[in-house]
C-alpha cells in the first residue's frame, strides 16, 4: 500500500498543473462513474487546491466539491503529457483531468469519489484521522495523546499503523521508526516511554518529508526487507515476520532493538 509519503509526492506532482486552473477535459473511463456525470457536475469549475492527509488525497473544486483519493493496494496516480504512453494500460485509468497538454491520471482506485466539502469535515474515515507528520501542522501531542488512548498492550510495531493514531506511516516507515530509536516492534506500547513514543516520529519525519518532496523511492531502508542481512548498525542478522492481528509485514534487529 502506497505510504503517507508516496501520497503527498503525488499531490506534489499534480499541484502545479490543476491548482487554480479549470480542466480543460474531465473523463471518467470507468463503467462506474458514467451514471454519477462527473464531467457534467466539474464543467467550468476551477481545482482550488490538492492537499493530502495521511494515505488520502484530496482535489477540492469550486462549488464545495471534492475529489476524494485512497489507493489502498492498487491504486496509483499518473502525471504525463498529452500523448505519452501512460504507465499502465488506458482500460485501467479511472480518472483523466487534462489541462492543456498535461494529463493527471488516477488507475485502479479503489476509493475514488465526488464529495461535498462538507461531507469531507463529517466522513467518520477521515475526520478520525491522526495528525500527519508530514504535514506543516503535526502535533506530536495529539498523537502522544492518542497512543496513550489505545490498548497499552499492543505491540508499539502495530500501533504505529493505525490511522487514528498516526497517519501516513506504512510498514516501511514503521520499520525504519522503531530501528532508529532501537525499540523492538514487539514490545507493549505501554512499556514505551513518552519520549521513545514521540522520538519513534521525530526519528524518520524529516525523511518522509524529504521523500514526499522528491521521489519515495529513495526511502532508507536500514532494515525493510533486509531480513538475514548485517544491521547496519550492529551487524546482527535482520529478522523478519508478521505483527499482531493484522500479520503485516515486520523487520528489526534483534541486536540492537530491545
Amino acid at each position: 500500500m502506497p505510504e503517507g509519503d508516496t501520497i503527498h509526492f503525488y499531490a506534489g506532482r499534480i499541484r502545479p498543473v490543476l491548482e487554480g486552473h479549470v480542466p480543460d477535459e474531465v473523463r471518467t473511463p470507468h463503467p462506474r462513474f458514467g451514471p454519477d456525470r462527473w464531467p457534467e457536475r466539474l464543467a467550468g469549475r476551477a481545482v482550488r487546491s490538492v492537499d493530502a492527509h495521511g494515505k488520502h488525497l484530496f482535489l477540492r473544486f469550486e462549488g464545495d466539491l471534492t475529489i476524494h483519493s485512497h489507493l489502498r493496494m492498487t491504486g496509483a496516480w499518473g502525471v504525463h503529457a498529452h500523448g505519452q504512453r501512460w504507465k499502465r494500460s488506458p482500460r485501467r485509468a479511472w480518472l483523466v483531468l487534462r489541462r492543456g497538454t498535461t494529463e493527471v491520471v488516477q488507475f485502479d482506485g479503489p476509493v475514488l469519489e465526488l464529495v461535498t466539502e462538507s461531507r469531507t469535515r463529517f466522513d467518520q474515515r477521515l475526520t478520525a484521522l491522526g495528525p500527519d507528520p508530514i504535514r506543516d501542522d503535526y502535533d506530536e501531542r495529539v498523537f502522544l495523546r492518542r497512543l496513550r488512548e489505545d490498548d497499552p498492550t499492543r505491540p508499539i510495531g502495530d500501533a504505529l499503523l493505525d490511522q487514528r493514531t498516526v497517519a501516513g506511516m506504512g510498514t516501511v516507515w514503521r520499520a525504519e521508526a522503531c530501528h532508529a530509536v532501537a525499540v523492538d516492534p514487539h514490545r507493549r506500547t505501554g512499556e514505551v516511554s513518552d519520549d521513545q513514543a514521540l522520538e519513534l516520529v521525530r526519528a524518520v519525519r524529516p525523511a518522509m518529508q524529504e521523500c514526499a518532496r522528491t521521489n519515495p523511492g529513495r526511502r532508507p531502508k536500514a532494515v525493510y526487507g533486509r531480513a538475514g542481512k548485517p544491521c547496519p548498525r550492529c551487524g546482527e542478522r535482520v529478522r523478519g515476520g508478521t505483527l499482531w492481528e493484522d500479520n503485516r509485514p515486520v523487520y528489526w534487529c534483534p541486536g540492537c532493538q530491545s
